[in-house]
């Protein structure tokens, strides 16, 4: 029931945003270069858990999709929470699990900075993390 609630009350910048990184799931799963490129800005960049920085647009696309070849599953990622830092930009965090077809869950978290250009949002800058064993348990 919360959640119809929280689907209600969303900004139509926040479903924008929801939306894009929906886009980016779908298309790293089908491997579509073309796909995930037109979601990027030129000067975007991502460093991912293992610590490899992908700086550029191609770079970026480049990498995640020999990452996606090379780590098979299912990938999904969750944003539960969409911060509006000016009209123009935008922070989303979510959970971002990867489901290996014989093997255990990757879980890790992933924030995605977005600039809006012109009426569209795109992604400029992505930050994956694995935390830490630590973080994971209860308090």
């Amino acid at each position: 029931m919360a959640f119809a609630f929280l689907a209600q009350t969303a900004t139509p910048d926040e479903a924008a945003i929801r939306d894009i990184v929906a886009k980016y799931v779908a298309a790293r799963e089908t491997q579509d270069e073309a796909a995930t490129r037109a979601l990027f800005t030129a000067d975007a960049d991502q460093l991912v858990s293992s610590g490899e920085w992908r700086r550029g647009r191609e770079n970026l696309v480049r990498g995640a999709m020999a990452s996606s070849r090379q780590n098979e599953g299912k990938r999904t990622i969750t944003i539960e929470t969409v911060r509006l830092i000016g009209p123009a930009a935008a922070i989303a965090d979510g959970r971002y699990e990867i489901a290996p077809p014989d093997g255990p869950v990757r879980r890790m978290w992933a924030t995605f900075v977005m600039v809006k250009d012109q009426g569209v949002w795109r992604i400029t800058a992505i930050r994956n993390m694995l935390p830490s064993s630590a973080a994971q348990q209860p308090r």
